[in-house]
């Protein structure tokens, strides 16, 4: 069995990976500043990297500001490579988005696209999993785009998917051989603004929920298929009728 270190292993996906690696009976080590590996101070890399055959990143910026955004992955994301390279790391997985090969303005989606390059380019072969938007950050979205009691969200097409099933699919890259790109989703598409108004509706919040299609989605505008996977992706089984009651919003 292998032996994987999970950047970002103290996090919602992160934790989730760890565990299931280690229900499959890997040693997966989660690595993150709450258990002293910092990947943008460098503090710890070389230690936790040690025989270690597989690297998973699913580390997030602690800011959303675009430039925090950018300057968090290209610096983490350098520093790993370049740990991963002097250990003899021989697979490289990182979570990615749906989307960022497409034509878009989002910042957050241009720092994961840097990101991506970065790997790409590293000569580490390595697997990139593309997921579409998680359920878990409805919420999130309803209120980045709430004014008063009124949401505004473009129509464009979501597919979300269970942060439970992107720990499968990542956890799946991680025990497995170097795929290159590949795409992962849930099994339904909504429009964004149907997405967010069902999970208000059964969380009986009170707000509106209006399709504006100039409305900006993490500030920018965006096509009708931006966050859709394309064909062959691999879908998930699960959908937002048996997320929702299983997940309450937190207090």
């Amino acid at each position: 069995m292998a032996k994987i270190v999970v950047v970002g292993g103290t996090g919602l996906i992160g934790s989730k990976v760890v565990r299931k690696l280690t229900e499959h009976g890997h040693t997966a080590i989660a690595a993150s500043p709450a258990t002293g590996v910092n990947t943008v101070t460098g503090e710890g890399l070389a230690e936790v990297l040690a025989q270690v055959d597989t690297v998973v990143d699913v580390s997030n910026s602690p800011s959303f500001a675009p430039d925090d955004v950018r300057e968090f992955f290209r610096t983490s994301t350098t520093n790993l490579l370049a740990a991963e390279k002097d250990a003899g790391v021989t697979h490289h997985v990182a979570l990615t988005i749906v989307g960022t090969n497409r034509p878009q303005e989002i910042p957050y989606f241009a720092a994961k696209a840097a990101q991506e390059q970065l790997i790409r380019s590293s000569g580490t072969p390595f697997t990139l999993v593309h997921a579409t938007q998680f359920f878990e950050f409805l919420g999130s979205i309803a209120d980045s785009s709430t004014d008063g009691q009124t949401v505004r969200l473009p129509g464009g097409l979501v597919q979300p998917i269970a942060a439970e099933d992107v720990a499968t699919a990542v956890a799946r890259a991680a025990a497995g051989a170097p795929a290159g790109d590949i795409e992962i989703a849930g099994p339904e598409a909504f429009g964004l603004d149907e997405f967010v108004r069902r999970g208000l509706a059964f969380r009986g919040d009170p707000r509106t929920v209006v399709r504006d299609d100039d409305a900006p989605y993490y500030g920018a505008r965006i096509a009708e298929r931006t966050l859709v996977p394309l064909e062959g992706a691999q879908l998930f089984p699960t959908r937002l009728e048996e997320w929702l009651p299983a997940n309450p919003p937190r207090a």
